[in-house]
């Protein structure tokens, strides 16, 4: 017991041996040992989170994480230490209040920053958008090409680049044409004269969808007969394509087939029509 009351006596000594000694701060070993397990406990710690967060994303998307967990790291490693100090009699008060403005600052700085940064990092994990997927961003249409955690980047069909930042897809309203599959359904308006055959335009729009490039067999076309216009009979020709990217060049097709057709059986395209009616008042 006495030999037991003796080692306890000599860890409690080496452990309160003070390596700094001031007026304001005290540091023994045994906090400087604290330091280093916690230290030790909370980078084993983020590596594990970062496992469990990471572990059935692809490995593309796994790099993406990388950043942000050193950054977690690294600000563990400081709340950490600014813990400790303050434990060790460290008065951290003015360093904290001098600080103040600048932290403000950057509070508003980083803001949207950060924002984007979570928005991002909420899409990897729920795979809401995919590398390659065709999306609408204020009515311009992009196949994206690369997710990061703070922007995403789609290239338009005027092989432009559009940066959006990532909080646009979870506060706004996204169109995103292949979110379930590829196969999308596009439609072309047109309208022709009244006197005009319809079951001979229901057939003539039904031929052109038939035998264009890009559009499937199956879901099958369809004609559609919407109304009756001001100025003419409106149809709208119904089709199944798997390139929404593409759509604007298969649809110019098709409007190149109907004039053709058209002209071929004589169906015509009226211009809008108005009647003006003049009224002469009698001279007094």
């Amino acid at each position: 017991m006495e030999r037991l009351e003796s080692i306890f006596t000599a860890l409690k000594g080496f452990l309160t041996y003070k390596i700094v000694e001031t007026d304001t701060i005290h540091i023994t070993v045994g906090t400087f040992l604290a330091l280093l397990i916690v230290l030790v406990v909370a980078t084993y710690l983020i590596r594990l989170i970062h496992r469990l967060v990471t572990a059935k994303l692809p490995e593309e998307d796994k790099n993406k994480f990388e950043s942000i967990f050193n950054f977690l790291k690294y600000l563990l490693y400081i709340l950490v230490v600014t813990i400790v100090l303050h434990s060790s009699g460290v008065n951290l008060t003015v360093l904290v209040t001098a600080s103040a403005a600048l932290f403000v600052g950057l509070g508003f700085a980083l803001q949207y920053l950060f924002q984007d940064i979570i928005s991002g990092i909420l899409m990897i994990l729920d795979q809401s958008l995919h590398v390659g997927d065709i999306i609408e961003v204020d009515g311009k249409v992009g196949r994206v090409f690369e997710i990061r955690l703070r922007t995403t980047r789609a290239l338009t069909r005027d092989d432009k680049v559009i940066v959006v930042p990532n909080h646009i897809f979870l506060t706004n309203s996204i169109y995103n044409y292949t979110q379930n599959h590829k196969t999308t359904r596009e439609s072309i308006k047109v309208g022709v004269a009244y006197g005009s055959d319809v079951q001979l335009v229901t057939k003539i729009l039904e031929e052109i969808a038939d035998s264009q490039k890009g559009v499937l067999k199956n879901p099958k076309p369809f004609v559609l007969f919407e109304d009756f216009g001001d100025s003419a009979l409106l149809f709208s020709l119904n089709f199944y394509i798997t390139d929404s990217y593409g759509d604007p060049r298969i649809k110019s097709a098709i409007r190149y087939g109907i004039d053709t057709k058209f002209r071929e059986n004589n169906v015509s395209i009226p211009f809008p029509q108005r009647d003006v009616h003049i009224f002469q008042h009698p001279k007094n």
